[in-house]
């Protein structure tokens, strides 16, 4: 479906771009677009029409270009149609800091950052690695486990609660949700069940801030209700936007990043063993597996504010313009043999968490909750490997990241 010959013929769309089979055949696909075109046309339907930009040196420059615009009401007028609500449930989802530019951008991210400071996040290593002894003291005795689920997952959902204050009898929907969140799809079934997931989710939101309003405590939703009655702007869609992009933000990439981490090891066994018997190269291995897998594949939305030229081809006002960090992450003027997973890569300049002032505000938790958790699962489990062989492992269909469906594992 997506051959080096169809590549100059393609104009991708989000349902393509979701698809398994792409997931299947992406990095061979990215690297003809590289090649031949660095600028993909792309229709996202409804959402518009723009271009996929798949070099690293373009990735960079746009990732800070001023002229491209998270909020689509810096880019169109009141007169013009703006962009469309997929969800009638989506209005109070949508005023977080990745959707935003400055100043609103600015005012939204120092709101949270001190939360996620180096020092901050360094206080809670003794909790992470209670968290993965507990996951696995769970599963040790099956000599069995679905890596996603009973590992990957749990971590960081149970670390990101503990930091915003959310009980642990509430967590157990956040999975469903946080999917319906980053689901980019527009078939009728999947947009209504969404929209449903979308509304329980703000109907939770406006629960948990009501009970953090009567009962604050020394947690970060409790944080962000103290500024805004203290005087900070913050509106009511930006309180529940922002706690949304917590819970969700605050977890997705690590599951990604652990398991496909894991994955990326089970796959290199020169890889996985150079890491037993040289630990020291774990920070290493973590910064190839971001590059090698990015858990995120694609940037969410950018629309152009103002029109430039890029390899020739006039960017329009109101093109979208998606990144492929996963593209430019396998770049090989970058990269010497990109598609080579090498833990002792040097120079690895990746752009997994993204570049200029939406970097991921999360990047050094992420990579604390993923070196505690590959660590402790290699230490604990020195026999593991794939159940039934790799050739049964599938990536999970999705627009935004680059997950699997699945991860079993015997030790």
């Amino acid at each position: 479906m997506f051959s080096k010959q169809n590549v100059s013929l393609t104009v991708l769309t989000e349902s393509q771009l979701s698809s398994r089979a792409f997931k299947d055949e992406a990095y061979a696909f990215y690297k003809e677009l590289r090649k031949s075109r660095p600028l993909c046309p792309l229709s996202l339907g409804s959402l518009g029409e723009g271009w996929l930009i798949s070099r690293y040196d373009d990735a960079i420059q746009l990732l800070k270009n001023e002229k491209l615009k998270k909020n689509y009401e810096n880019v169109f007028t009141a007169k013009e149609e703006k962009r469309p609500v997929l969800f009638k449930n989506e209005g109070p989802l949508r005023k977080h800091m990745l959707n935003s530019d400055p100043p609103d951008h600015n005012r939204l991210r120092t709101l949270v950052q001190k939360a996620f400071t180096h020092r901050m996040i360094l206080q809670l290593e003794d909790k992470i690695q209670h968290i993965a002894d507990s996951l696995l003291d769970k599963v040790q005795p099956s000599k069995f486990m679905n890596l996603v689920d009973d590992y990957a997952f749990p971590l960081p959902i149970i670390v990101i609660s503990e930091m915003l204050g959310i009980p642990l009898e509430d967590r157990q929907n956040f999975k469903i949700w946080s999917q319906a969140i980053i689901d980019f799809s527009d078939a009728p079934e999947r947009l209504q069940e969404n929209d449903h997931l979308l509304g329980e989710f703000v109907e939770y939101l406006e629960y948990l801030v009501r009970k953090k309003r009567s009962e604050p405590a020394g947690d970060l939703i409790s944080a962000l209700i103290q500024a805004e009655s203290e005087g900070t702007p913050l509106s009511t869609e930006e309180l529940y936007s922002m706690i949304m992009l917590l819970i969700v933000a605050g977890h997705e990439t690590t599951v990604n990043l652990i398991t496909n981490m894991t994955y990326a090891l089970m796959c290199h066994h020169d890889q996985l063993e150079k890491l037993r018997r040289q630990p020291d190269l774990m920070n290493s291995a973590i910064e190839e597996a971001l590059r090698f897998h990015s858990p995120v594949e694609l940037t969410t939305i950018r629309w152009t504010a103002e029109p430039f030229i890029l390899h020739g081809q006039e960017i329009k006002r109101k093109d979208v313009i998606i990144i492929s960090l996963a593209s430019a992450n396998r770049d090989e003027k970058i990269f010497p043999n990109a598609d080579m997973f090498d833990i002792e890569r040097k120079n690895n300049l990746h752009i997994a968490f993204g570049h200029g002032i939406h970097f991921c505000l999360g990047a050094q938790l992420a990579r604390l909750e993923s070196k505690i958790a590959i660590s402790t699962l290699l230490r604990r489990c020195p026999n593991i490997q794939i159940k039934g062989g790799k050739e049964q492992i599938k990536w999970k269909g999705n627009f935004v990241m680059r997950a699997l469906e699945e991860l079993p594992l015997t030790f």
